[in-house]
């Protein structure tokens, strides 16, 4: 027990030297972000008041109603645009202060990326454009990747390539706000997770979204075995959408946690974002009206056997 209780803390000391190497976190104020609802799937009327207490209650029978009904929340309309493009490899780092090894290792190399215009619409045209590398393979088996919160454009290409030689294609996506997709006025993918609570959902689901469209194209080419690998931030988008789409198979969720606000409020790269909610609103305010989590949004599709054969990895933080 004592030898556990130290490496349980040596953990915790080293993961707060890795998150406290950047000094560009933002810390924001609480925003309820009431303008990102007005095109989400049920929405009916707004909160009865602009008071603190009516905004809870908007948006906690909102979370209600998603949950009731999310395979309305999670629908969407398939984009008609999908196209290859070839270009120029970039790292998209999010760090302070760039790491120059990984710009000049990625240097005058390039890649197929899949673009197509997401079916959830943001007020940032970069955001808009959805971004998949292309790792194809021969066969019919392929899989969607998403990657951790905060990733740089070229986290997990090593195992889209180990994926690639046990012969399953990859589509590597670039989440809402992540790389290619983050808006010029952040230097992190801030906007994906942040003290803006409407914001935070309608990431959620633009993540889910962009992923099961990453699915239709995967069918269109042929691809007929289909699964979804996701890390973290990742592998809460992936649960949900595993939930929603019968067409995955297989699924694997990396540092994975069942309470979205819980990870917020307790993990150390999201401390910055409590210190933004705290002085407004407590943790049971911020589980029942913030972003919905992937356990409850998912429990009914998987006990009704939608689910796919899964693996999953909990989240230590």
């Amino acid at each position: 027990m004592e030898m556990s209780s130290r490496y349980a803390q040596w953990m915790y000391d080293w993961e707060t030297r890795l998150t406290s190497v950047d000094n560009n976190r933002v810390v924001r104020p609480l925003e309820w972000g009431l303008d990102w609802t007005e095109g989400w799937p049920g929405r009916n009327g707004g909160p009865a008041g602009s008071a603190s207490r009516d905004l809870v209650e908007y948006f906690s029978s909102f979370n209600d109603r998603i949950i009731r009904d999310s395979d309305s929340f999670y629908s969407y309309r398939k984009p008609a645009d999908f196209r290859l493009e070839r270009r120029e490899v970039q790292v998209f780092s999010t760090r302070e202060v760039a790491d120059p090894r990984l710009e000049e290792k990625v240097r005058g190399t390039y890649a197929e990326f899949l673009r197509f215009t997401s079916p959830v619409v943001t007020p940032y045209r970069e955001n808009n454009l959805v971004n998949a590398r292309w790792f194809p393979a021969r066969g019919r088996r392929a899989v969607v990747l998403l990657p951790h919160w905060n990733s740089d454009a070229i986290s997990y290409t090593s195992l889209c390539r180990m994926m690639n030689y046990m012969g399953i294609a990859v589509l590597r996506l670039s989440m809402p706000y992540h790389d290619i997709r983050r808006p010029a006025e952040i230097d992190r993918a801030d906007y994906a997770v942040s003290a803006n609570i409407g914001r935070t959902l309608d990431s959620v689901r633009q993540g889910v979204i962009d992923a099961r469209c990453c699915l239709d194209w995967l069918e269109a080419q042929g691809y007929n075995r289909l699964g979804i690998v996701g890390t973290s931030l990742g592998s809460c988008y992936a649960f949900i959408a595993t939930a929603h789409d019968p067409r995955i198979q297989v699924a694997a969720f990396n540092h994975a946690s069942t309470y979205f606000a819980d990870v917020v409020w307790h993990g150390q790269s999201t401390r910055h974002i409590r210190e933004g909610l705290e002085t407004a609103i407590s943790l049971e305010t911020c589980e029942t009206s913030g972003a919905p989590s992937a356990r409850w949004c998912t429990s009914t599709s998987f006990r009704a056997g939608r689910g796919a054969r899964s693996l999953s990895m909990p989240c230590t933080t």
